[in-house]
């Protein structure tokens, strides 16, 4: 599920038309839930995240001076801030119209702060800069067949939007909006469709360009982040573009040498079972393994594990005795000498 990036009204669950008395009763009903000393175990942690984001935004909401410039540039008013503090300054030392001193003039100013924040918003008045949207991530779960041919995955989102009813004020008719519940903000899902690309390994960072949260004042969406994750799989084990498998066979097949089926992660194929193989052995198969980053393909290596039947029937077991009766170098000869020298 993704994750979507929240604002600071969001996470105390408040309208943006809240009071300061309303924020900080929102933050102490909040803090006494989350306080990570009330939680234990791995929901510690999530606590103590969770904590740390709502001590983030009360700071900032409950002071008037921050709350504004926050309303007006969102999550980057602190850029926003000093940007604009640095103009003010340029401007007293005299480079508000023409070069002074060899410095920046006010325009080549303007230029730098619009190329940072996005520009000034061509509608509205011209009111604020527009600033990109906030990236989104989620995680994606692969399995290795879908890693050898490459997939293309459907992507639930959950995207803020302003609350149509209320448009943003979390008030209708005189009261809390019953549609965003007075936040000011309803949650819209959508579902898209991302390509990720063959032989991606455990943990890669997939970008997916303009597909984050919408950008503020005409500014450009932000991007979405897929983590790739890839569950161990019950048959196949992945080392780098290698895979690896346990084949089991049978001792006489083993002692003898077989034709035998073995899995792949596309179909099965038949391989040879060399004569006098032993448990353990490997046996190759070339360009059966995943795509590798220098191209080309991995390959696939069979484990040969030694079973006995389940079941013998009368027959069997008489070939098993006349097989004991016959002589054979002991097999734990080598083991008890070496425990012996210990």
């Amino acid at each position: 599920m993704a994750t979507t990036a929240r604002d600071y009204y969001q996470i105390l669950g408040i309208a943006r038309s809240a009071s300061a008395d309303d924020i900080k009763k929102a933050f102490r009903r909040l803090a006494r839930q989350y306080h990570p000393d009330l939680h234990t175990g791995a929901k510690k942690a999530d606590m103590e995240k969770k904590f740390k984001e709502l001590n983030e935004a009360h700071e900032v909401l409950s002071d008037p001076d921050k709350r504004k410039k926050y309303d007006q540039y969102g999550a980057q008013w602190e850029q926003a801030e000093a940007f604009e503090k640095a103009r003010q300054q340029s401007g007293a030392r005299g480079f508000g119209g023409q070069e002074s001193g060899g410095g920046f003039s006010g325009e080549g100013f303007s230029d730098i702060f619009e190329n940072i924040f996005g520009g000034r918003t061509r509608g509205g008045g011209g009111r604020g800069f527009a600033m990109s949207g906030e990236d989104l991530e989620t995680e994606v779960e692969l399995t290795l067949r879908e890693v050898l041919t490459g997939v293309t995955k459907r992507i639930s989102l959950r995207e803020p939007s302003t609350c149509p009813v209320c448009q943003g004020s979390g008030e209708f008719r005189g009261r809390t909006c019953p549609t965003c519940e007075g936040t000011g903000v309803k949650t819209e899902s959508k579902t898209i469709e991302v390509k990720i690309p063959a032989g991606v390994q455990d943990g890669t960072r997939v970008r997916v360009a303009g597909k984050g949260q919408p950008g503020m004042n005409g500014g450009k969406r932000g991007d979405l982040y897929l983590h790739v994750v890839i569950p161990p799989d019950p048959i196949f084990r992945r080392q780098g573009s290698d895979v690896h498998v346990a084949l089991p066979v049978y001792a006489w097949e083993a002692v003898l040498g077989a034709e035998v089926m073995a899995p792949t992660l596309t179909e099965p194929v038949k391989v040879k079972v060399p004569p006098g193989s032993r448990a353990e052995g490997k046996l190759r198969l070339k360009g059966k393994g995943l795509p590798s980053a220098a191209g080309g393909h991995g390959d696939l290596f069979l484990t040969l594990q030694i079973v006995m039947p389940a079941s013998v029937t009368d027959e069997e077991q008489s070939l098993y005795e006349r097989l004991a009766k016959m002589r054979h170098p002991d097999p734990r000869a080598e083991l008890l000498t070496q425990a012996r020298m210990r």
